[in-house]
């Protein structure tokens, strides 16, 4: 089973080698989508979690009780086929390759399961046509 969470870390949590506990004491992967981590700092990581519903179950709750905000994320890149001109600059800061120009009709295509919802995209777009669904 595969869930994306947001990981939230107190100050004195962010030196936590919290991804390696997951994998030696749960058999949980954690695969990094997005990090915000600095000393001293509240850190925050978007990451997909997979392995078995029970371990993974069992890994929320011990982040939990080791004071790190665990919450679902579900927000995704939302583009709005009326509004879209197809100019192609939000491809280029894209760095998951996400969002290309088909070669040939020269139309945007989005792959959602390349999306790492960096937002990079948002503010690029000269019409407003991306946006998240929260």
């Amino acid at each position: 089973m595969k869930k994306r969470v947001t990981l939230t870390f107190p100050k004195r949590s962010v030196q936590m080698p919290v991804t390696y506990r997951l994998a030696k004491d749960f058999n949980v992967a954690a695969n990094i989508i997005r990090a915000q981590v600095a000393p001293n700092q509240i850190g925050k990581l978007v990451v997909e979690l997979s392995g078995d519903i029970d371990q993974l179950e069992a890994a929320i709750e011990w982040m939990r009780s080791q004071d790190i905000g665990v919450s679902s994320s579900s927000r995704e890149i939302v583009i709005d086929e009326d509004l879209c001109v197809h100019c192609g600059l939000c491809t280029g800061v894209c760095p998951s390759e996400a969002l290309t120009l088909d070669s040939e009709s020269f139309k945007l295509t989005f792959t959602r399961s390349r999306c790492i919802v960096c937002e990079q995209c948002i503010p690029t777009c000269p019409v407003q046509a991306i946006s998240t669904n929260l």
